[in-house]
């Protein structure tokens, strides 16, 4: 997606060499910035070059408009998960991979810090407006499924547990990056995000000694003791 600090601004009116996605993506960067309630319309006129009887002709309404790029965002995140995902590695390196890449949009090079587009703007809005709550919903199981996905194969190659949760795991991979996704926006620094990215890498992958059952969570040491 591109930075709307660095969008170059263009005449207002809908360009012969239309393209929906283009236009998606600065409204993206609009509502980033402002969220749904603080991005005018002509603020999304300004980011999308497009007038307002364009943008309701291509998107219908504002609401409308959000909807379509909370839809984008999401689907552009699930296809950049499964990618990262995607290589025959260890999944260690896999999940550090996906919360590198995340830092890297969450946190863009001369950019002012802007985490997650779907949390960002979504969890405010979803408390008063149902279909929002319904994407917000959606997003997070999606991006949840694409890490258990994951993590099962892992499973099955013998890197997990054979009786660790997989799901209660997945979850917990979608914790880290949620709170990646906060925290940058709140100021923490790039390494001090990957290190607790790492450290939470490490918990879920130690699951070989630490196993995460359904219902309970019991580590072999404490089983020993129990002896």
């Amino acid at each position: 997606m591109r930075d709307s600090t660095k969008s170059e601004k263009r005449a207002r009116g809908r360009p012969r060499a239309y393209d929906a996605d283009d236009a998606l993506g600065h409204a993206t960067d609009a509502f980033w910035l402002g969220g749904y309630t603080g991005t005018s319309l002509d603020a999304l006129s300004d980011a999308t070059g497009m007038n307002r009887p364009s943008l309701y002709a291509a998107f219908g309404d504002k609401h409308a408009l959000y909807l379509s790029t909370l839809d984008r965002y999401v689907e552009a995140g699930v296809q950049a998960m499964q990618m990262a995902l995607a290589d025959d590695i260890p999944l260690t390196q896999a999940l550090q991979r996906v919360y590198d890449g995340a830092l890297a949009l969450y946190l863009p090079v001369g950019g002012e810090p802007r985490g997650c587009f779907l949390i960002g703007t979504a969890v405010v809005e979803s408390k008063v407006d149902e279909d929002v709550r319904t994407r917000l919903a959606q997003g997070l199981k999606a991006f949840d499924r694409a890490f258990e996905k994951r993590i099962r194969r892992a499973q099955a190659d013998g890197e997990l547990r054979a009786e660790a949760d997989c799901a209660v795991l997945a979850r917990v991979a979608s914790a880290i990056l949620h709170s990646l996704a906060l925290r940058s926006r709140a100021g923490d620094t790039r390494a001090s995000l990957r290190a607790t990215a790492a450290e939470g890498v490490a918990l879920i992958c130690g699951a070989r000694n630490h196993a995460v059952v359904k219902g309970t969570s019991v580590t072999r040491s404490a089983k020993a003791s129990r002896k």
